[in-house]
């Protein structure tokens, strides 16, 4: 059986268009493909940022943790296992100040980890996730997905594809504090209800 993992990041709880945008499709890829869901909501905890310690302790073999580098790699651990086992991966974000949220940050900076979510060649890093298809499902108040001004989702679609996650795309209800926002907010639905058909 296959598993969608869903990345949420907004504030806003009930009241996030990129939730529900997320929502809808998880929803929907799931009923479609008899998927299992694992969500991991990142508004919800207080994600660590990386320190030289935590940093230290993710390169080191499990096997050769001291008990404090165990505790200090087990949350990058967990995170790590959910992209791993995920065949599908759908990220719900919203744009702050033009770019991620700063728990989508800590959470990617958690998961790239050297000799397990990707690999230093001779010619290069080369991402260990492949095979994976991933969604971003992006809200912005102002700001045009794809623009000029956009930080965040070229970020996150080069960020996957360093992890190996090359088939990404992206659902978008950008600049819905306009007034025909409830028009793109129903596009990008619609445009959900397709990719779900």
């Amino acid at each position: 059986m296959t598993n969608i993992l869903h990345i949420t990041a907004s504030i806003r709880k009930d009241d996030s268009v990129s939730t529900a945008l997320g929502n809808a499709l998880t929803a929907g890829l799931a009923a479609k493909s008899g998927a299992t869901i694992t969500a991991r909501d990142l508004s919800d905890q207080a994600l660590p940022f990386v320190s030289e310690d935590r940093f230290a302790a993710g390169l080191t073999p499990a096997a050769e943790r001291t008990a404090d580098q165990a505790e200090l790699a087990e949350v990058g651990d967990i995170l790590i296992a959910e992209l791993q086992a995920a065949d599908t991966i759908v990220i719900s974000s919203p744009m702050y100040n033009f770019g991620a949220p700063a728990s989508l940050k800590a959470w990617a900076d958690l998961v790239a980890r050297a000799g397990t979510t990707f690999k230093y060649t001779e010619n290069g890093p080369v991402g260990l996730l492949e095979g994976k298809t991933a969604y971003i499902a992006a809200a912005s108040g102002g700001t045009p997905v794809g623009g000029d001004m956009d930080f965040m989702s070229n970020w996150l679609t080069f960020f996957l594809g360093f992890l190996g996650v090359k088939d990404v795309q992206i659902i978008a209800a950008d600049g819905i504090m306009g007034t025909d926002g409830a028009d793109k907010i129903a596009a990008a639905h619609a445009r959900i209800a397709d990719i779900t058909a």
